[in-house]
């Protein structure tokens, strides 16, 4: 499998954002138990990508960007609108982390 990078970017409120917190921690747990072994975090600035917000990552793999794309349009986060996202396959050159087989091209 391929490795894949969310990045997101807080478009809510916290108090909204919360509100669906659990069940985004839910469904990165799901994605552990179906093998995708993400890792989720978020920008510890609080500052986000454009400076204005905040914002995360959220690493994992899937067999091709299909899969990717699927995935990370699950997020609830994404589905209940508290964050815009990009996705990118992510190429491992060097480092702690197994490189994956790459994914087609989209």
């Amino acid at each position: 499998m391929a490795w894949f990078v969310k990045l997101e970017q807080g478009l809510v409120d916290r108090d909204h954002f919360d509100r669906h917190l659990q069940d985004h921690l839910d469904w990165v747990a799901d994605l552990a138990r179906r093998g995708h072994q993400p890792s989720s975090g978020y920008w510890r600035d609080r500052k986000g990508m454009n400076g204005a917000g905040a914002g995360g990552m959220l690493l994992f793999q899937a067999y091709d960007w299909q899969e990717a794309e699927e995935i990370v349009r699950g997020d609830p986060l994404i589905r209940s609108g508290c964050v815009s996202w990009v996705l990118h396959e992510w190429r491992v050159v060097a480092g702690a982390i197994p490189a994956g087989s790459p994914a087609p091209a989209p």
